[in-house]
């Protein structure tokens, strides 16, 4: 067997691992470091979705619509949130434009190839800002978006929720969703009430981004994070934002992970799994999940496209 494709896969890795200094500090000198506020994961029957969850020991927010098409609902965590949406008002849904992105564009086209983990978030103080940073390091950035939302409290009342969205792009990933977001009103995503969870979940200790050329991906990173670049296991390089890693790993750093391979090789550098941090892992034991290192997966089969993992 010809291995040269994967020696030059292999030296290329080691020439951008080699270019990190472990000495240099964790955010990139004159950007504020931002953590992960929240990931989407998408699949095609939003009730079904919520039902899995809720099976698995999730306490979920009740259903959401946004303006433009896409249904959601939210199961809130210690800083930061996973938003289960899927493609409910297909009419509904606004195209991509010139210098403009579509978030329900993008994630009706996602849903199209399969189910999954379609996009991670930053959080932000200020989207305008970060887009402006992005586009000084030479990113592909699109039209500032802000729109709102109604959303229901507990109490039944009714709440307008904002927010404004920063979006960016790579054609070395292009089924890479992310973006930033700036929330007008943060502190509905952070009730008492829906931060306990039978399964006693409490953060997203990390994401996961693998497949053919993910470690080539880590300069973009860099500049979208804010956070510079750390070398992780083997195959591996890690972003460590103020709630929750990021990792770009190759396919066999990610089964070394996880104990499968990356759910989507089509996808080229995708989002392919995640890790929840719980104070325990009964739940999980109880469900019959499997081992993988220190996590018990749920495979995508089982997880609407997505390696979800969880560890103590």
């Amino acid at each position: 067997m010809d291995q040269r494709p994967a020696l030059a896969q292999t030296t290329r890795s080691c020439m951008i691992l080699r270019s990190f200094d472990r000495n240099k500090p964790s955010s990139v000198e004159g950007r504020p470091m931002n953590g992960i506020n929240h990931l989407v994961l998408a699949a095609h029957d939003l009730d079904a979705l919520r039902s899995a969850y809720s099976e698995l020991g999730f306490t979920l927010t009740p259903r959401g619509q946004h303006p433009f098409g896409t249904g959601n609902s939210i199961i809130q965590l210690h800083g930061n949130y996973l938003e289960l949406l899927s493609v409910t008002i297909p009419q509904d849904v606004v195209e991509h434009g010139e210098g403009k992105f579509s978030f329900s564009a993008f994630n009706r086209d996602y849903l199209a190839r399969h189910e999954g983990f379609s996009m991670t978030v930053l959080d932000t103080s200020d989207a305008a800002a970060d887009r402006a940073a992005w586009m000084a390091e030479g990113l592909r950035t699109y039209q500032p978006f802000e729109f709102s939302r109604m959303a229901k409290m507990p109490t039944g009342e009714d709440v307008r929720v904002g927010f404004s969205l920063a979006f960016l792009s790579t054609p070395a990933a292009p089924w890479f969703g992310h973006f930033a977001c700036q929330h007008f009103r943060p502190e509905y995503y952070a009730q008492p009430q829906y931060l306990g969870h039978a399964n006693s979940a409490q953060t997203v200790r990390d994401v996961w981004l693998s497949g053919k050329d993910a470690l080539e991906l880590a300069e973009h990173m860099r500049a979208f994070t804010g956070v510079a670049a750390e070398k992780g296991s083997a195959g591996s390089i890690v972003f460590n934002t103020l709630t929750g890693a990021i990792i770009l790993a190759s396919p066999q750093a990610f089964e070394d992970a996880f104990g499968m391979s990356p759910p989507h090789p089509d996808d080229g550098p995708h989002l392919a799994g995640l890790t929840i941090r719980c104070r325990t892992l009964e739940t999980f034991i109880d469900l019959g999940l499997p081992w993988a290192g220190s996590r018990l997966v749920l495979s995508p089969t089982r997880g609407f496209g997505t390696a979800v993992a969880f560890s103590t």
